[in-house]
């Protein structure tokens, strides 16, 4: 007669149910684990975006001053817009409090501040008079300055840091506001300068969104000890500023506005060609960057 064993079946089964119990016992623990821990806290930081809270404040301002017709109003909070922009980066990075909400707000603050307000001070100062021309115009300049924007935000990753890929949307404004500034400072009417107000708006729309290199100053590191030279330099700069700010801050930006193409015309001549405008996808053939 043939006999079974059973008894190892019956082992068999049973450290299966208890390996299945343990199984059940240790997802059950680690489920309490993950509601017993604390959800992180959602929040943003107080000081850098202080001061991009400010240069939005300043954008908003300059558009309220030029429907008051205090067009020199306008364009100086446009330029302490600049400033304070260039101070939100700075302070996020030295108290290590960067975070994606500041950089999206950041923008947020860039587009009125550098876009809107300089596109609407000058139509109202100047291009009014020309009509559809005129708003279509400010309306380049507007759209020019969110595409530079957001190409910036998706190309930070992949760009020379060293370069701007076409003209900053703060130079921008700085040539736009400052031209404002200059002209009525010297107590020219805006009709009487239509056509070049409408020149130099086109001017820094499109260049904004062209792949002309504008060099970044972010090679520079401000901690490293300097020449006494420097020092005395900058001072000379603050009293050349200070003594006629209009006159100054345009020539400075008008250079700045234009050494981007001596840039580009120097690598064309060296054999290193850039097309002036975006032609090609950037990225390979999955979308990945190069």
């Amino acid at each position: 007669m043939v006999t079974f064993n059973r008894r190892k079946a019956k082992t068999k089964a049973g450290s299966m149910l208890k390996l299945r119990l343990a199984k059940q016992q240790a997802g059950a623990a680690e489920e309490g684990a993950l509601a017993a821990r604390p959800l992180p806290r959602r929040g943003v930081y107080l000081l850098p975006n202080a001061f991009t809270t400010a240069a939005l404040f300043c954008g908003f301002y300059a558009i309220v001053m030029a429907m008051n017709l205090k067009f020199d109003h306008a364009s100086i909070a446009i330029f302490a817009a600049m400033v304070l922009d260039s101070l939100d980066g700075r302070v996020a990075r030295m108290t290590n409090t960067q975070s994606e909400f500041g950089a999206q707000y950041d923008s947020l603050s860039d587009m009125v501040s550098f876009g809107a307000a300089p596109a609407l001070v000058v139509y109202e100062w100047s291009l009014r008079g020309l009509g559809k021309l005129g708003w279509l115009a400010a309306f380049v300049y507007c759209a020019g300055a969110a595409l530079r924007l957001a190409r910036f935000n998706t190309n930070i990753e992949v760009v020379d840091k060293r370069y701007f890929q076409g003209l900053p949307s703060p130079a921008a404004a700085a040539l736009v506001a400052g031209f404002v500034w200059l002209m009525d400072d010297l107590r020219f009417a805006g009709a009487d300068l239509d056509w070049l107000s409408w020149g130099i708006t086109l001017y820094a729309g499109l260049t904004m969104v062209t792949n002309v290199p504008f060099y970044s100053f972010k090679d520079i590191n401000f901690r490293k000890p300097v020449p006494f030279i420097v020092a005395f330099l900058m001072v000379l700069a603050l009293v050349a500023i200070s003594g006629d700010p209009p006159k100054v801050l345009f020539g400075l930006f008008v250079l700045y506005g234009l050494s981007g193409y001596a840039i580009y015309f120097w690598r064309w001549f060296k054999g290193k060609p850039v097309s002036i405008v975006q032609t090609e996808i950037e990225g390979g053939e999955d979308g990945e960057p190069h």
